[in-house]
């Protein structure tokens, strides 16, 4: 996981770059992804910055996620039923582990990962601008439930 505190800065000075508006309901959302390794939903995001903005609108939370999306700052993890989870902490490609029960996801570091995408461009050819890697299965937690 990335320094929570650089990935805030980070992500505040690109909004600063791009002129737009920091505004507390705004940098709520900006600390909440920085500081998760859960990858929220825009549900739980909102429920959040609800606690100390109650008057927040669930479109504001919408409307923060899509700029964040637009400028790469926040890496959506989309979902077959329609549903997504949001990573700001690590918001370029990396693989996940999924869990099917809970829906937990986690980021496994796997240092093999890059020299996996350079062997399939090069043995294909492809100039690969991005990838999506993804595990799923049940995490220990379900396991023990069983």
């Amino acid at each position: 996981m990335a320094d929570p505190q650089k990935r805030l800065e980070t992500m505040l000075a690109k909004l600063k770059e791009k002129e737009m508006r920091i505004t507390p309901q705004r940098f709520a959302v900006l600390k909440i992804l920085s500081e998760s390794s859960e990858h929220p939903s825009v549900e739980r995001i909102y429920e959040q910055v609800r606690g100390d903005f109650p008057t927040t609108s669930l479109a504001t939370i919408y409307k923060t996620i899509i700029l964040l999306k637009g400028i790469g700052e926040v890496l959506e993890i989309g979902f077959g039923d329609g549903s997504s989870r949001y990573d700001g902490n690590k918001p370029y490609p990396h693989p996940h582990l999924i869990c099917t029960r809970c829906r937990t996801i986690i980021d496994p570091d796997l240092d093999s990962l890059h020299d996996m995408t350079a062997e399939v461009s090069e043995e294909t050819g492809f100039r690969i601008t991005s990838h999506r890697l993804d595990f799923f299965g049940l995490c220990s937690e379900c396991q023990k439930n069983r």
